[in-house]
């Protein structure tokens, strides 16, 4: 098994029910058990369209799937939840990215792990390191490292994604 830390976002309709989804299809997956998710962030968009903000949050995994394995489920529970890319970094009901997997540096085409933008992207950072406060690339670099130069007034803690069956942050 492999621990990985995979983040999740949505800003287009009930923003909350989406990530609860998703995280339930990730949850059914008998690949894959959650061992810990994050409280649910609200922050600003990333990119040059106005839009509403996003929720977000990070889940820590254990998984037997390989890299790209987890990849196809990540891309399932988009076109499942009906995902649309309609503009880069435009509004979209889910976002699931692949954090880290392991200590694993892959770079091929459509997999890039650790997610190549995760350093700049305080929405990520704040909640990897809520349940992750050790968190290394896999150059042996603290996740932490990357605070320093990010904005954090753009991401407020708004409380726990409440799942209804016991597994929440």
């Amino acid at each position: 098994m492999s621990k990985a830390y995979l983040g999740l976002g949505s800003n287009i309709g009930d923003r909350e029910a989406y990530l609860r989804a998703a995280v339930k299809i990730i949850k059914a997956n008998s690949s894959i058990e959650i061992s810990k998710i994050s409280g649910v962030y609200e922050t600003e968009a990333v990119g040059h369209i106005s839009q509403r903000r996003f929720l977000n949050i990070v889940i820590e995994i254990e998984t037997s799937l390989t890299p790209i394995r987890l990849l196809g489920i990540c891309q399932f529970i988009e076109e499942f939840l009906k995902r649309t890319r309609k503009a880069k970094w435009g509004p979209r009901m889910i976002d699931v990215d692949i954090l880290l997997y392991g200590q694993e540096d892959i770079k091929q085409p459509g997999l890039i792990i650790p997610h190549p933008e995760m350093a700049k992207r305080a929405f990520v950072l704040v909640p990897l390191l809520e349940i992750a406060p050790q968190a290394k690339f896999p150059d042996g670099k603290e996740v932490s490292e990357c605070l320093d130069s990010v904005s954090l007034t753009v991401v407020d803690r708004i409380g726990n994604l409440k799942l209804g069956s016991g597994l929440h942050s």
